[in-house]
């Protein structure tokens, strides 16, 4: 439904111009979660943004690269050209609800005016639609909570509005961009398992973006792993988990607590890499504890695992390679 090929992104004039998103590629089949995961800086959120025509002009564009949707290649058009052409079946889900509604205009208005927007209904047929997205987003006493203002309704209450919002385009592909951060454990344990449902009830594909392995182990089928504006490892959930081979995966996983874990937590040494100041080698080689000559002075290859398990790296974990 959604493929991302080579996109690159960067700032700057275009004679001094420098590439923030390097040639990120990755694709997500009908009704599949994948996970993008990466510390903040790696160039996840420019991407979501990139995919969905909204990057800030003037301010990052895209240099190269495809971004197709269900076949047709949107790269170029405005979120309302893609709505007009057609493929504007793409919707994404912001982290801070209460950043993304507007403070003066009633839950109900909001919602049906994206019904309005996608479906071309109005008047009775278009509040049907509105009850029905409430229903879907489970959101009790419909009357109520449609005659209120964000302000009134609780964080996850405001997540499950900007979700029956972003389900108002019938999307065949949803972006949700660290959509639980700001709710307690256990509202995020309640939205995650939502999206899952919705995701397989309505056979609908989902780019869900974070920092938070112990989300993307429970709710997604892939994950790609993001440094330094690459995708340095992909593969499916279970086979990421139990065989790391980025050096870069091995060490986010190091980080994470775990109640049978008898050891100090191992941070990652050093800090990610501002946009230019790698320009060869290895993005992560200044903080890989397996780094060598080559490792800086060339950039790595893209190593196949399995038939869907890849990884950027001259010596990859397991694979016998000596570094």
């Amino acid at each position: 439904m959604l493929a991302v090929r080579d996109l690159t992104i960067c700032v700057g004039p275009a004679a001094k111009a420098v590439d923030i998103v390097s040639a990120v590629t990755f694709s997500i089949d009908k009704g599949e979660v994948l996970g993008l995961v990466g510390e903040s800086g790696s160039g996840k959120s420019l991407t979501s943004l990139a995919i969905m025509g909204l990057l800030p002009t003037p301010g990052p564009r895209v240099r190269a690269g495809r971004i197709e949707l269900d076949g047709s290649d949107v790269t170029a058009l405005q979120p309302w050209q893609r709505v007009e052409a057609g493929a504007g079946r793409l919707a994404m889900i912001f982290q801070e609800p209460m950043t993304s509604l507007n403070p003066v205009l009633r839950i109900g208005d909001q919602i049906e005016e994206a019904v309005r927007v996608h479906d071309g209904t109005s008047g009775r047929l278009a509040r049907e639609r509105v009850r029905e997205l409430l229903d879907m987003v489970r959101i009790p006493d419909a009357a109520v909570q449609l005659a209120a203002f964000p302000h009134q309704l609780s964080g996850g209450m405001r997540q499950r509005v900007m979700i029956a919002i972003a389900l108002a385009c019938r999307p065949q592909v949803l972006i949700a961009d660290e959509p639980t951060t700001a709710l307690d454990v256990t509202i995020q344990v309640q939205i995650l398992g939502l999206l899952r449902e919705l995701c397989d009830r309505l056979d609908m594909a989902m780019l869900f973006i974070t920092h938070d392995l112990g989300v993307i182990a429970q709710l997604v089928d892939r994950v790609a792993v993001m440094y330094g504006g690459r995708v340095v490892e992909a593969a499916d959930v279970g086979e990421l988990f139990g065989a790391p081979s980025h050096h870069y995966t091995r060490a986010l996983m190091d980080c994470m607590p775990a109640p049978s874990r008898q050891r100090r937590l191992r941070p990652i040494p050093g800090q990610a890499p501002r946009p230019g100041t790698i320009t060869a080698g290895c993005v992560f080689a200044p903080r890989c504890v397996a780094a060598r000559d080559v490792c800086r002075e060339a950039s790595p290859p893209q190593i196949r695992i399995s038939e869907r398990h890849e990884a950027l790296c001259a010596f990859p974990l397991g694979s016998g390679r000596s570094p």
